[in-house]
């Protein structure tokens, strides 16, 4: 009878032992999936703001490339400008040369004299109007590099948001 009781007793306690290692094991177990979820979660919830990030740096950075586009064309065009009026002011120089040269006569002395006069005022007219659209070039130029500086800087953050992409380990800090 001993034997049967202590043989109950070993197999009791051997099966509470058991179990209370299994109970033990499922907690450990729940606490790790418990916790690789919540990191699971964390990094999806990261990457989900690098993409929203980097959708808007793209709406950014299009914008900018527009901008550096009209800029662009802005300045050609005040280029092209510039040199029609400077293509004038050769014409006018060589016009009043020609008539400062030309030998006078009596009756063509005085055509002579209104015409040089009138190429003068040209000339200066179309001196002004170079250094007006010379001014217009040199604000276009600044206004093409300041845009090109911007788009540079958005392509950097671009570059940098794209490398935190493949590299998830880094610290998310959104881009401004």
């Amino acid at each position: 009878m001993r034997r049967t009781y202590f043989l109950i007793t070993a197999v009791f306690g051997l099966s509470m032992a058991g179990f209370a290692q299994t109970t033990s094991s499922d907690s450990q177990t729940m606490q790790s999936l418990l916790t690789e979820v919540r990191q699971l979660r964390q990094d999806l919830q990261v990457s989900f703001t690098r993409m929203e990030s980097a959708q808007i740096l793209l709406s950014r950075l299009q914008i900018q490339q527009v901008a550096v586009s009209r800029a662009s064309q802005h300045l050609d065009d005040a280029r092209t400008k510039l040199a029609e009026v400077q293509v004038v002011i050769r014409s006018e120089t060589a016009e009043i040369k020609h008539y400062e040269d030309a030998p006078g006569n009596g009756e063509n002395q005085a055509q002579a004299e209104a015409a040089l006069n009138h190429a003068k005022s040209d000339l200066e007219v179309s001196t002004n109007l170079a250094q007006q659209r010379q001014s217009i070039e040199t604000d276009a130029e600044l206004q093409l590099r300041t845009e090109q500086d911007k788009l540079s800087r958005l392509e950097s953050l671009l570059d940098e948001l794209v490398e935190k992409i493949g590299n998830p380990s880094q610290p998310n800090r959104l881009p401004r």
